[in-house]
């Protein structure tokens, strides 16, 4: 670079970059990267579309890291090497990402659109490969998808591996499904489809195969400074007299004796999974660079695995602290330097009020939304909706240039992450509901439809989650046993119950596969050895390809489903109302129902559901005040609805209203 252009970019630095502090670091630091630019072969206008970018976003990088690492020694040496990874990240991105990158600054909102619907799988229970699923993007597109999550598909430890979430190589697919080049291809085929590739970046922890740990097994101390090694039980014990169980029924504790090494090791989840030390710098680098490696793969979102857990601090619960929240910023800075068209998704199954912390433009943009999830099935055995609407009428609304991720199951379990308070204030008794609802869902209450098996049951204060699938959850594989029609045709209302609001109320819809087709749980988890004491395994049956023979029998449950939620998905692909998240709750007359506005750009759709069995009325005067017309077509039945008369809703029902 000449010193004349040099010169007139430090000057653009200057202008740029508000805070004195980092205008100075920058300062320093840019000139330093004229022999990298020689290094790395840079031309001149690269080096200077980078440059610009990281003066753009400079201010707020540089905070983060400053809060973060500022009290190092060596800060500066640090600060260097993350610049030059970001650089490196940018200049390995193929030129079609960074088209698309181009696309998306220009149009930031673009992962608000309702086109945005989602499927997410595991790539050898759908179909044994990377390979194989390329050759499945036609099934998709006939669904309607157009945003596909992998689930972790990296290189894992042998055996147990918390269902790939055990990470032995960020940059190596697991063997038995493929390698990095066909995830590339996929991606590539994904792209011209119009589908958008999402996958996991497992960022807590590694597992204990992986090189690091390795390292720091054979004791290397550099790499033992990635971890959290104690010599011995006295600071693991002052840790753990705030720290939670996560895994209760698996282990007790968050600490690991490691045989090989005579020392402890901090692992939150499982024994195989070692907790990362962000404290350490360096580990911030490494896995930016394991980060933006992942993206320029061809990734359009990131799910931030375990978010809450990332940050420890002495005398606290280790979740949810500020510094997570600074950590996650700092990721999303780099990001949008070295990848921006990267969008970030939380994974916080957390109390409501923590879940919405982590969404912000300039933290994760989208977040799962584990509240709603676990109301609806709430609603659903309570036949209920006053503590839905609550939450809804409290917490559905974001900030600008965010959204949620909606689902009804997914391939973990059903917590009961309500808050407290907002069950108080609508008269239910926290604890004791909890208690109710996981014997509903288990089937153990008198009455219920459900067939779900219990998830880490902690007895000593009673906390249990919820393993199974939509279908049988919702009363099918309970009716089929019986041989009962009518319960058969009461569990399938339910799966499209909850797919008609997840679908409408605003955010990504995501289904997870084989729910399409209304799978039932899958016992013969238990013969897997490796599978076997995690029951999460129930709820994550193989693809059965066969189904789509089932296609033409109207007289087939799986095909019934199969193209009710087809059909769902196309009409709201169709109706802009369902873009954004604007969202206004209907006062209706019985606690059974559930109604809402959606609008966006000038459209206007009104929901209404029914969460019993048992026919609801609903006052048409509502019905025309609220989407100010007489007259109303059901976007999914065609049915054409009056103000002049009551609307009933038959059991189970719900109706799309657009007025005509």
């Amino acid at each position: 670079m000449n010193a004349i252009h040099s010169n007139t970019l430090l000057h653009a630095v200057r202008n740029g970059v508000k805070d004195s502090r980092a205008r100075q670091a920058l300062d320093r630091l840019l000139p330093r990267l004229e022999s990298f630019w020689e290094i790395e072969n840079v031309s001149q206008k690269e080096a200077d579309e980078i440059q610009l970018r990281i003066v753009q976003h400079w201010d707020d990088l540089f905070g983060y890291l400053v809060h973060l690492y500022g009290d190092q020694w060596d800060f500066f040496y640090h600060l260097e090497q993350i610049l030059q990874t970001i650089i490196r990240g940018w200049r390995l991105r193929p030129d079609t990402l960074k088209h698309d990158d181009d696309i998306r600054m220009n149009n930031p909102n673009w992962y608000l659109s309702e086109k945005l619907v989602g499927g997410a799988l595991y790539v050898d229970l759908f179909s044994e490969n990377l390979g194989e699923l390329r050759k499945q993007i036609p099934y998709f597109q006939d669904l309607g998808l157009t945003y596909l999550h992998l689930m972790p598909l990296f290189a894992v430890r042998p055996g147990n591996n918390d269902g790939g979430y055990a990470i032995s190589n960020y940059r190596s697919v697991d063997p038995r499904v493929g390698t990095i080049d066909d995830l590339r291809l996929l991606a590539e085929d994904l792209r011209e489809a119009g589908i958008l590739l999402v996958l996991d970046f497992v960022f807590n922890h590694t597992a204990d195969d992986h090189y690091w740990a390795q390292q720091a097994q054979s004791g290397n101390e550099e790499y033992q400074n990635y971890y959290f090694i104690f010599p011995d039980r006295e600071v693991p014990d002052q840790y753990e007299r705030t720290l939670r169980e996560i895994f209760p029924t698996v282990r007790r504790g968050n600490f690991t004796w490691h045989d090989g090494m005579q020392r402890w090791v901090w692992t939150t989840f499982n024994s195989f999974q070692w907790d990362l030390n962000y404290r350490n710098p360096e580990v911030f680098r490494a896995m930016l660079a394991e980060m933006l490696f992942i993206a320029n793969t061809g990734v359009d979102l990131l799910r931030l695995d375990a978010v809450a857990f990332i940050w420890k601090q002495m005398g606290t619960n280790c979740e949810n602290l500020p510094e997570a929240h600074t950590l996650i910023r700092a990721f999303n800075s780099c990001a949008r330097i070295a990848a921006p068209g990267l969008v970030f998704k939380s994974e916080a199954i957390v109390h409501p009020d923590d879940v919405v912390r982590y969404i912000s433009h300039k933290e994760c943009q989208t977040s799962y939304n584990p509240t709603l999830m676990a109301l609806m099935w709430e609603s659903l055995a309570t036949r209920d909706t006053k503590l839905l609407r609550r939450s809804l009428a409290r917490r559905h609304k974001l900030p600008e240039q965010t959204t949620w991720v909606n689902y009804l199951r997914c391939h973990d379990d059903i917590g009961w992450t309500f808050d407290d308070a907002d069950a108080a204030a609508v008269g239910i008794n926290a604890f004791g509901h909890r208690q109710f609802l996981n014997a509903f869902y288990t089937g153990q209450f008198e009455g219920s439809f459900a067939r779900g098996v219990p998830f880490q049951h902690n007895p000593d204060n009673g906390d249990m989650r919820i393993s199974g699938t939509l279908a049988s959850l919702a009363g099918l594989e309970q009716a089929i046993e019986a041989d009962r029609d009518d319960w058969k045709e009461l569990a399938i209302r339910r799966i499209l119950l909850l797919n008609a609001m997840m679908l409408s109320v605003g955010g990504i819809p995501l289904v997870y596969l084989g729910e399409e087709w209304g799978a039932l749980n899958d016992y013969d988890f238990v013969k897997d050895p490796a599978k076997a004491g995690d029951t999460r395994w129930v709820h994550r049956p193989k693809m059965q390809w066969s189904f789509l023979d089932e296609l033409g029998d109207d007289g087939s449950i799986r095909a019934r489903i199969y193209r009710s939620i087809r059909k769902l998905i196309a009409i709201r692909k169709m109706t802009p109302a369902f873009g954004g998240l604007d969202m206004e709750l209907l006062v209706l007359e019985s606690q059974n129902l559930l109604g809402y506005v959606r609008q966006h750009e000038g459209n206007r759709v009104i929901v209404v559901a029914n969460f019993s069995e048992h026919p609801q009325q609903i006052d048409s005067n509502r019905l025309r005040t609220a989407g100010m017309g007489r007259f109303f077509e059901d976007l999914y039945s065609g049915q054409t609805i009056t103000t002049s008369h009551p609307l009933t809703l038959q059991a189970y029902e719900f109706m799309w209203l657009h007025r005509v």
